[in-house]
């Protein structure tokens, strides 16, 4: 039974609610050591130990905080290859190129990129009005950032290794982090690196801290304990909104990513000229991941024509031709068959695949519905929501304004796409077209696909409710998403020997 890492120590829990081992998704085996899942009294004393590491954390140099992360950054691209091993066995992502080539290397560069913020410390914004002696910049929520990372990404959003960990980190709050149940033995690994590279740092023991499991409603009263100054959360719609209120309560901020379709517009020039390069395309961007990331491509909107008849038969024989995707849990698996019973209910078509997962382990055929534009606009609550994995829904339009009636009905989206003809001949309608689509996407793309975020700093990774709950703020992208984690300070009339040195 592993423990706890709270206050520089592996603990064994106080409170044992109950444990839980690794399954290998590609057999359904359950392996390895048993984990943890823990009560209160391991809430608070990671909490406790938190916010007696606030004050002396505030306090550390650029340098303290850049050396750590950049430490931490140097264990994992050593360790890489049995990570990778690890991670493999955990959630069925091939170790080639995705964990290896991939994953991994975007973790490392991410750390070194929180570390490079911290040195220059671009993320403070400060801003002095000499003339009035006033000066603002950001600082320390004063208060633990709780850290809970996705079952997709078991390296690049970990809870112990991901962005909102180092934009935490670089803003001076402690992290608690929690790891996924669906990856444990990775997050163990990486919490062993971090501690290494704690321990040869100067920083305080409860700067970082792991928490294992906890039930739901000891999850929730953490959420709101005064203690917690605000939580990181990639998960699904319904744990986040709980999360949410549970915090709300307690005064912590939010910051959560909750799903997202994804919405690509193809718009009739390109149906008609560019038909098939789209197509080429589209299955390349779709089938990245089994469909497993939150920037998936799954609603696709396709004009009334010849050509875009064609291009549904197209993709239908692509689906069929792809092997089942490798799903990464059984409730992925079970989330997905629900999803699309209950799309076919709301009146799409099976065009290819299945509504039921396969073996060995928990695989899901390449599934491909569609749906005149008529009955999505009548049951589009339905019809729009998140079906997380290997499923596209085609809508059918046959003017211009269901395409636009389609864009205005839209949930808030982490992506919306539009996909124009090389000849000019779509440029107006994507002109109109993108003007209602805009304020619904965090992300607007044209003639790209979105499943690719780039850790850059014009990058955005979040989107309107309920995509994200701020559409203000991104979760990618340094320094911005460290601007989260951070509250401002203003000094108004504050003697000069009594206010940060760089604001003097």
């Amino acid at each position: 039974m592993h423990g706890n890492w709270i206050a520089g120590q592996w603990r064994a829990p106080i409170e044992q609610m109950g444990e839980w081992q690794a399954v290998d998704p590609r057999s359904a085996e359950v392996f390895g050591d048993a984990f943890p899942i823990s009560g209160r009294a391991d809430v608070d004393a990671a909490l406790s130990a938190a916010t007696a590491a606030v004050q002396t954390l505030a306090q550390a140099s650029n340098a303290q905080i850049a050396d750590f992360l950049d430490d931490y950054a140097a264990r994992i691209e050593a360790e890489l290859p049995a990570l990778a091993e690890i991670a493999e066995r955990e959630t069925g992502l091939p170790q080639t190129p995705r964990l290896l080539s991939v994953e991994g290397p975007r973790t490392v560069n991410q750390l070194r990129l929180a570390a490079a913020a911290a040195r220059d410390d671009s993320w403070r914004d400060a801003v002095i009005d000499r003339e009035n002696g006033i000066a603002r910049w950001r600082e320390s929520l004063g208060k633990a950032v709780w850290c809970i990372g996705p079952n997709n990404f078991p390296l690049a959003f970990n809870g112990i290794s991901g962005s909102d960990f180092a934009s935490a980190i670089v803003a001076r709050n402690p992290v608690i982090a929690k790891a996924h149940p669906g990856h444990p033995n990775t997050t163990l690994k990486l919490a062993q690196l971090a501690e290494a590279a704690l321990q040869a740092s100067d920083l305080p023991a409860a700067t970082v801290q792991l928490i294992h499991h906890l039930q739901p409603e000891d999850g929730l009263r953490m959420a709101a304990d005064p203690r917690l100054g605000a939580i990181g959360f990639t998960g699904s719609q319904r744990s986040g909104l709980a999360l949410k209120s549970a915090a709300d309560r307690g005064g912590a901020l939010s910051y959560l990513e909750l799903g997202s379709v994804n919405p690509v517009f193809l718009l009739p020039g390109a149906a008609s000229a560019d038909s098939e390069s789209f197509a080429s395309a589209f299955v390349a961007g779709a089938s990245l991941g089994g469909g497993q990331f939150c920037t998936n491509p799954g609603l696709l909107v396709l004009p009334h024509a010849a050509s875009a008849q064609s291009l549904l038969q197209h993709l239908a024989q692509a689906y069929q031709q792809l092997p089942p995707a490798q799903l990464l849990s059984q409730a992925v698996a079970s989330g997905l068959a629900n999803a699309i019973s209950s799309l076919c209910a709301a009146g799409a078509e099976l065009c290819a695949g299945a509504a039921q997962s396969c073996g060995p382990g928990y695989k899901f055929p390449w599934t491909l519905l569609s749906v005149s534009a008529d009955d999505y606009l009548a049951r589009s609550q339905v019809l729009q929501q998140e079906a997380f994995g290997p499923l596209t829904l085609v809508v059918h339009s046959a003017t211009a304004g269901q395409r636009q009636a389609i864009a205005t009905g839209l949930e808030g989206q982490l992506t919306g796409t539009l996909w124009l003809g090389s000849d000019g001949s779509d440029n107006a309608e994507a002109a109109e077209l993108g003007r209602w689509l805009r304020p619904k996407v965090g992300r607007l793309l044209e003639n790209k696909l979105p499943p690719g975020v780039a850790l850059s700093p014009a990058m955005h990774h979040g989107g309107p409710f309920p995509s994200s709950v701020h559409a203000g703020f991104s979760a990618v992208g340094m320094p911005g998403a460290i601007t989260r984690f951070t509250q401002l300070a203003c000094y108004d009339n504050v003697g000069a020997e009594r206010i940060p040195e760089p604001l003097r």
